[in-house]
């Protein structure tokens, strides 16, 4: 995982299951830019909910099916 976030994901697969979507593809879908789904596929950034949400929708996944919470209790 990246510097800083507890927030893993699976953006990155998810994206190679879905016909190769291009981060592009994504960020268009989601109205962010590229820049923005590298940062969130490297884990350098932890998405608000609600562009949690448009990305799992985007990506046709449920949102825990994209995104974790790795922190020990």
């Amino acid at each position: 995982m990246g510097n800083g976030t507890p927030v893993g994901n699976t953006i990155r697969r998810l994206r190679f299951e879905r016909g190769e979507m291009t981060q592009q593809a994504l960020a268009d879908a989601c109205g962010v830019t590229r820049q923005t789904v590298i940062a969130l596929e490297a884990g350098r950034y932890a998405p608000s909910l609600e562009l949690a949400f448009r990305i799992a929708h985007a990506l046709g996944a449920r949102i825990e099916d994209v995104f974790q919470w790795n922190v020990e209790p």
